[in-house]
């Protein structure tokens, strides 16, 4: 936010400036945490449910940051600090405000499932032409995106931001800060289920973000989604997929085990053929979702198929490894349902015995061991060898797995037990919702030394 002085952040938010210090100065990025503060910073210092922030704003002024916003002012802050009310809120106006004075193309990614894997693989996409700007890690909440916004400098031509949710209202809030040029909504899943109550919940939560679309706005969908099928706005539509609906179709797709996909990817005559460095057929969406994007701002198919191949995993997310063992499929980053039958559906596309090993699925509300049960039925419907699973709901999904189920009271007796129920040479898949922790699990895994 180098435009804006620390006098302009303090007039954006209707704050009272304390402290000495020279107004004019521009202020850089907004952080949260003191420990990533670089020279220029705004440090927002925010009060949670475990440490006020307010106490590092002294720390935050020793490694450089310009300016604090916040609700006080410590006796021991040695610089300008900006009173207000309400932290959140301010912030929310003054990246807002900041935002207007950006004049490039503004990329919003959100759905259910695969957030972060469309905005790596779009970044990556336009990375070979623009100077892209994007979401740090999962920062996609009220605190992150306005943090995104407020990283946007004048040498950025073009950002993606990740826009995650779990409440009617929250995307309202976010689109109004990041007003995206183009909209890309990846699938309509069943999460946050507790709040949204359904699919029709959640197609109405996501797509508040049209409201902010501008006229010549581009929407980016994926046409093999139910919901995402029959969206209808004024704006122009591009949908991608395998169907016959899509107009940034992928066919040809090959699931490699050493842990690559390929596919082509056509549209309007136009040819990609995209190598993927990254395991599963939702790979495949990630990869139209870059090449849409990149067909909408001006790439040409040379370009879109080396971002392709420049795309990296982020965390645990679908990272191939062969252990010596087995071959280890770590999805543990998080899970809903459709995520979940995505990875099996990658799954049992290997050769070899192939085995699931889950966990529960949190924040699904009132459906969720209907859903757990479906998960396990669904896993011996399409092919899979054996299901083991652990945690409360997790006796569920291995009951709805039948014959091929087995349980495990916790995390710990289920790592015990792996030495015994897995073999040498399995494809083996690891997943649960995040905080199952199911990482612990999948690091057992690499260290064992099956006969």
């Amino acid at each position: 936010m180098k435009t804006l002085t620390i006098r302009d952040i303090c007039t954006l938010c209707g704050g009272k400036l304390t402290g000495c210090g020279d107004e004019t100065l521009p202020a850089g990025r907004a952080v949260v945490d003191s420990r990533e503060v670089r020279e220029g910073d705004l440090f927002v210092a925010y009060r949670g449910e475990k440490t006020d922030g307010h106490l590092y704003i002294r720390t935050a002024f020793e490694k450089g940051a310009v300016c604090a916003l916040a609700q006080y002012r410590p006796e021991d802050a040695a610089g300008p600090v900006i009173l207000v009310p309400d932290v959140q809120r301010a912030l929310e106006e003054i990246c807002a405000a900041y935002r207007h004075t950006l004049d490039i193309p503004v990329v919003g990614v959100t759905g259910s499932v695969g957030k972060t894997t469309a905005k790596e693989m779009i970044a990556a996409v336009l990375s070979r032409r623009l100077r892209v700007w994007k979401t740090e890690g999962n920062h996609n909440n009220l605190i992150g995106v306005p943090m995104t916004v407020s990283g946007i400098e004048k040498e950025h031509e073009a950002a993606v931001v990740e826009m995650g949710i779990s409440n009617f209202g929250e995307m309202t809030a976010l689109a109004g800060i990041a007003r995206p040029t183009v909209a890309v909504f990846t699938v309509i899943g069943r999460a946050h289920l507790e709040f949204l109550h359904d699919l029709e919940g959640v197609f109405r939560a996501k797509t508040e973000m049209l409201d902010f679309l501008p006229e010549d706005g581009v929407v980016i969908c994926n046409g093999d989604d139910a919901m995402l099928a029959k969206l209808r706005c004024s704006r122009r539509v591009l949908r991608f997929g395998t169907g016959e609906n899509c107009e940034v179709r992928a066919s040809r797709i090959e699931l490699l085990p050493e842990g690559r996909t390929r596919c082509r990817i056509d549209y309007d005559g136009r040819v990609v053929r995209a190598d993927i460095p990254a395991f599963g057929r939702q790979m495949v969406y990630a990869a139209l979702e870059g090449a849409a994007v990149g067909f909408v701002l001006g790439l040409t198919d040379r370009e879109i198929e080396e971002g392709i191949a420049d795309f990296a995993t982020v965390g645990r997310r679908n990272a191939v490894t062969n252990t010596g063992s087995v071959t280890l499929i770590d999805d543990c980053y998080n899970a809903n349902p459709e995520s979940m039958r995505c990875a099996v559906d990658s799954l049992v596309r290997l050769d070899g015995r192939r085995v699931c090993v889950l966990a529960d699925m949190l924040e699904l509300g009132p459906d969720s061991p209907r859903l757990h049960r479906e998960l396990g039925a669904y896993c011996r419907e399409q092919g899979v060898d054996l299901v083991v699973a652990c945690g409360p709901h997790g006796r569920l999904i291995a009951e709805g797995a039948g014959d091929i189920g087995r349980w495990f009271p916790d995390k710990q007796a289920l790592i015990e037990a792996l030495p015994s129920v897995l073999k040498r040479g399995d494809n083996v898949l690891v997943k649960a919702s995040l905080g199952m922790k199911m990482g612990e699990t999948a690091d057992a895994i690499k260290e064992l030394k099956l006969p």
